[in-house]
């Protein structure tokens, strides 16, 4: 089992090929897809792939991340891997709406023994974000969370973020319908909206990856 294929025009063959040649899933990653299948299957599509996954855990351990945000966890997949790539005292703070979805997260967290480094709160992300402090003290943060308040979560996070620090966000191909004129979803449009945002902002270095959905990783400009 590889997880969610999302990478527009990639190939499922291709995609398992990709996944084995990297650092695969574990059993634990695998028992957690898998319960999310079974669990919630309308909405296990949420659930980041696999090859996404390693890459948040190898680029959390290789930035040296101490302080870590989630917006939008889900059952709590992308919160592991961002988690085991934190150093001992390292923290994750990850937000979310849903106490249904997080509870298997909680479940899989205790399991890899992540609790300690963990922290889950529920609510609204923007309010949630505005009660952090306000100078520059995270690290690192990725946000997979609701569409339409892309931009709001952006302009909270980025005031603080350390002077080295990144912002991933996810979904930013969404499945290639970005480019289709013929697809005015509300989600489609919020999505365009921040990725015209982002590319427009002097403030920032960024460049989209086509990791599974579009990855977008933000910094502060070096200009």
């Amino acid at each position: 089992m590889t997880g969610n294929l999302k990478t527009p025009g990639l190939a499922p063959e291709l995609h398992e090929y990709l996944v084995a040649h990297g650092t695969p899933p574990d059993q634990l990653l695998e028992e957690l897809t898998a319960a999310t299948r079974e669990r919630f299957p309308d909405a296990a599509g949420m659930q980041v792939a696999p090859e996404q996954g390693a890459f948040l855990r190898l680029l959390t351990r290789l930035l040296g991340v101490r302080r870590a945000v989630e917006v939008g966890t889900f059952t709590g997949y992308s919160a592991i891997n961002i988690a085991r790539g934190l150093p001992d005292g390292g923290t994750l703070i990850c937000l979310d709406v849903s106490e249904e979805f997080t509870s298997l997260a909680r479940e899989f967290w205790t399991r890899d023994g992540l609790d300690d480094r963990i922290e889950l709160r529920l609510g609204d992300a923007v309010d949630s974000l505005r009660t952090m402090p306000e100078e520059p003290h995270i690290d690192l943060a990725f946000v997979d969370a609701h569409k339409p308040q892309y931009i709001d979560y952006y302009e909270e996070l980025l005031p603080r973020l350390t002077e080295r620090g990144v912002i991933l966000v996810d979904n930013v191909l969404w499945s290639g319908r970005v480019i289709d004129p013929d697809d005015q979803h509300e989600y489609t449009r919020a999505i365009r909206r921040f990725n015209d945002h982002v590319a427009a902002d002097h403030r920032v270095d960024a460049v989209m990856v086509p990791i599974a959905d579009g990855l977008t990783l933000i910094a502060r400009s070096s200009a």
